[in-house]
C-alpha cells in the first residue's frame, strides 16, 4: 500500500468515526426523554431483534462482561422493560426477554429517532445527495464485513 493511500485511509477513518459518533449521538438526543443509557438501549435492540437471550450471550454479543451485563438487565427488569423466564432447554439458565413495557419503550425511542432523520434527510439533501448517500451506505456494510 502507498503512503498516499495509507494517509487517505487514516484520514477517512478518522471522519467516518467523527461522523458516526455524532450521528449516535444526535440520535440519542432525539430519545433522550426516556432516559436509557446506551447499555440499556443496546440489550432492547437485541432483545427485539433475536428475542429471549441469556446475560452471557447479551454480554458476549455487546463486548462486556456478564457481571456488567448482569447489572444492565437488572436495571431494565427493576423498570419493568425486561423480564426473566427459565430457558427451556436448560433450566440452569434465565432468559431475558422484553416486555410488552419494554417493546413499547423501544419502538417509541426507535420512532422518534427514524422521524428526526427521515425528516433531515428530507430537508437537507436533494436528490442526488440521496442517491449517493444511499450508495456510500453499500460501502460503509462493505467496510463491516456485511
Amino acid at each position: 500500500m502507498s503512503q498516499e493511500r495509507k494517509r487517505r485511509c487514516d484520514r477517512v477513518a478518522n471522519e467516518l468515526r467523527e461522523v458516526a459518533r455524532t450521528l449516535v449521538g444526535r440520535l440519542r438526543a432525539e430519545s433522550a426523554d426516556q432516559a436509557l443509557s446506551i447499555s440499556q438501549t443496546a440489550v432492547l435492540v437485541r432483545l427485539h431483534k433475536a428475542r429471549p437471550a441469556t446475560v452471557a450471550d447479551l454480554a458476549r454479543a455487546e463486548h462486556v462482561t456478564a457481571q456488567s451485563m448482569g447489572a444492565t438487565v437488572a436495571s431494565l427488569e427493576d423498570a419493568k422493560l425486561v423480564a426473566r423466564t427459565i430457558d427451556p432447554t436448560d433450566a440452569r439458565r434465565w432468559n431475558a426477554f422484553l416486555t410488552e413495557d419494554g417493546r413499547r419503550t423501544f419502538l417509541a425511542g426507535r420512532t422518534a429517532r427514524q422521524a428526526w432523520l427521515t425528516g433531515a434527510l428530507e430537508e437537507r439533501l436533494d436528490d442526488l445527495e440521496l442517491r449517493r448517500l444511499d450508495e456510500a451506505l453499500a460501502l460503509v456494510r462493505k467496510v463491516l464485513g456485511e
